[in-house]
């Protein structure tokens, strides 16, 4: 079983091993340079990614900032989801960090999947909600949590991304000033 079919397998609950074989024939190899977009805000997004290597930013221009909205790693699927869907300027341009490898798949042959795996919007609905329920603990994090508190749970989570990218995007992603999270760094390094 490859890379990609292992984590289908595990993102889509209740995928059968010839149906994840199926999903998985639709994807294409796509590699990105370093300082290759992806994605460009503003343009249509046709296509579905899973990243095998590499670190992508989402990110917003706001008249003289930029705002990250993610830092996308292995193991992830990325995309502009509302733009994919409902063919809508995309929101989000991504941004590739590094060298980034990546299993696509168009939206013609995304379309396709509910034809050619019948339990297709049963599997989706199943990931689409795991999706929505980390969204929401996100988004309760940066309600109920500190930047302190934040900061350090997302360290724990990820601490190989703070050697990895410019810390000001993790400073943004996590909803703070640089100079907090600089500040922030600096006492949980004592």
């Amino acid at each position: 079983m490859s890379e990609l079919e292992q984590y289908i397998g595990a993102y889509f609950e209740g995928i059968t091993e010839n149906e994840i074989a199926t999903v998985a024939s639709l994807f294409q190899l796509e590699q990105l340079k370093k300082g290759d977009f992806y994605l460009k805000e503003g343009k249509s997004c046709d296509k579905l990614s899973f990243i095998s290597s590499g670190i992508l930013r989402i990110y917003k221009t706001l008249d003289d900032k930029e705002v990250t909205q993610w830092i996308s790693t292995q193991g992830y699927f990325v995309t502009d989801l509302a733009s994919l869907i409902f063919r809508s300027p995309a929101r989000w341009s991504i941004y590739s960090l590094t060298d980034t490898t990546l299993y696509t798949i168009n939206r013609t042959d995304y379309n396709l999947l509910h034809t050619i795996v019948p339990r297709w919007a049963e599997i989706e609905k199943l990931f689409l909600a795991k999706c929505f329920v980390t969204l929401e603990e996100r988004v309760f994090s940066h309600l109920s949590l500190s930047a302190e508190e934040r900061y350090n749970l997302f360290f724990e989570q990820n601490r190989e991304l703070f050697n990895q990218i410019p810390l000001q995007y993790l400073a943004s992603m996590l909803g703070m000033t640089p100079e907090t999270f600089s500040r922030i760094r600096k006492k949980s390094l004592r």
